[in-house]
């Protein structure tokens, strides 16, 4: 437990960074969403592509990826029927189905780290090629369709130039061609990628308000993406008769908080960037608190 939380406690520590900081008005909003741009196109980029790239790939655990994307689906129809019945805006609909259907297995890392060290994280990475994946694609196509474009066209070719993807897409190739990454640029991308959690913690701080509005809705999200998450991992893991840490980490990534890029992509989209905010950070709060009895019990 220790180990747990002198991983986590410096990151929650960030998130009150960014809200002390709006309070003594050195930063505003705007700020915010400044930080999210760079880690968009700059430190999440190269954080995909490094991570990829050096992932030991084998067709033993093909099924993970399934299970994601399986996960994630299966979220994304229970919240837009329940969205459209709740008759919300288009832009905090938007936001809606993006915090119930974007799983934060970057969250969720630390405490699988602790519990599993190497062969956890390696198991999380693969999994997190069918989130990771659909995030980028489906979930940018979600954002782009009910934030600022004004007509039913999407911009498909927008969603093939964006960085996150071609991070993927180019990890993918140098891990499949077994090409090496210089020392130097390694040691770029690591010091590019290792920026981007700070900085959304920080940018959740500035976004996040304690006034915490339709908390209605805000439960219903975190009700979908974790307790139907969870009950989805704990099927499938039968399903696929999962045994020891494989299966922990399937049922504790299904059922992980409201991924970060729900924020990112709001603010990019000109989504519901305040309910986002409040989403990703009272659901990271409620990890904190629910991961760690998950791996005790599980």
């Amino acid at each position: 437990m220790d180990g747990f939380l002198n991983k986590i406690i410096p990151i929650i520590l960030i998130f009150f960074l960014g809200y002390f900081l709006k309070k003594v008005h050195l930063f505003k909003k705007e700020a915010g969403e400044i930080l999210l741009k760079v880690v968009f196109y700059v430190s999440m980029p190269a954080l995909v592509f490094r991570s990829v790239s050096q992932i030991q790939l084998s067709f033993e655990f093909i099924y993970l990826p399934l299970i994601a994307a399986s996960v994630f689906f299966c979220t994304y129809f229970i919240a837009l029927c329940i969205g459209k019945k709740l008759k919300l805006s288009p832009q905090t609909l938007g936001t809606f189905l993006l915090g119930s259907m974007i799983m934060n297995t970057g969250f969720s890392l630390p405490f699988i780290y602790s519990a599993f060290g190497d062969d956890g994280v390696a198991s999380v990475a693969i999994f997190d090629f069918g989130n990771a994946f659909l995030v980028f694609t489906f979930g940018y196509y979600i954002a782009m369709k009910y934030g600022k474009i004004k007509d039913s066209r999407i911009e498909i070719k927008k969603l093939f130039l964006l960085p996150p993807i071609w991070g993927l897409i180019l990890g993918l190739i140098f891990n499949l061609a077994g090409i090496p990454v210089p020392e130097i640029a390694d040691n770029f991308f690591q010091n590019v990628g290792i920026i981007t959690i700070p900085l959304i913690m920080l940018s959740i701080g500035i976004f996040f308000s304690p006034k915490v509005k339709n908390i209605d809705r805000l439960l219903t999200v975190i009700f979908i993406r974790t307790g139907i998450g969870l009950a989805s991992g704990f099927v499938l893991a039968a399903i696929f008769d999962l045994q020891g840490f494989i299966r922990a980490i399937v049922i504790i990534c299904c059922g992980a908080p409201v991924g970060y890029n729900t924020l990112v992509f709001s603010s990019l989209e000109s989504l519901d960037k305040e309910f986002a905010a409040n989403l990703v950070s009272i659901s990271i709060l409620c990890g904190i608190i629910y991961i760690p009895v998950l791996l005790l019990c599980i």
